[in-house]
């Protein structure tokens, strides 16, 4: 299946470093809701806590949504690129595995932001954990089951 035509503009001027933050966004495939199932979510949320166990990235926080996650992670020792593949592979054998399906899971590629000011990364381990508030699935932060972070 060829690439749409904008995913290239993703990857250009990409570059990893070890030791910077960044915030990273994947949607699934067709953005459909796998993970309304807590259960479901948890699979995904395995798999952040192994990249971290493996010393792949130190996980500072995350939000896994109906269809998509934001996981903010300090990069250990791999690149952006293969780690980010290696979590959206490992969860999507997974998932499918629970789900009793197969197929895409994922779109293909990801969003990511290097976080670079102390200011940034408050800001954005607050949109991370605010998120299900902003959608409308809950009133409070800690309604939702889908989340953590290293400073609450």
């Amino acid at each position: 299946m060829p690439l749409p035509a904008d995913s290239k503009r993703l990857r250009m001027g990409r570059y990893s470093q070890k030791g910077q933050i960044y915030l990273v966004t994947s949607i699934t495939h067709h953005r459909q809701p796998f993970f309304s199932d807590w259960v479901t979510g948890r699979l995904l949320v395995n798999h952040f806590r192994k990249a971290q166990q493996e010393g792949w990235a130190n996980t500072l926080a995350w939000v896994v949504m109906p269809d998509h996650f934001h996981w903010l992670l300090e990069l250990e020792k791999k690149d952006l690129p293969a780690l980010v593949l290696a979590v959206k592979s490992r969860a999507a054998r997974d998932i499918n595995t629970h789900l009793g399906r197969s197929g895409q899971l994922w779109q293909r590629g990801f969003h990511d932001r290097a976080i670079r000011k102390e200011e940034d990364l408050l800001s954005a381990g607050r949109y991370i954990i605010t998120n299900p508030i902003r959608a409308g699935l809950v009133n409070r932060v800690h309604d939702y089951p889908l989340w953590d972070a290293k400073w609450i």
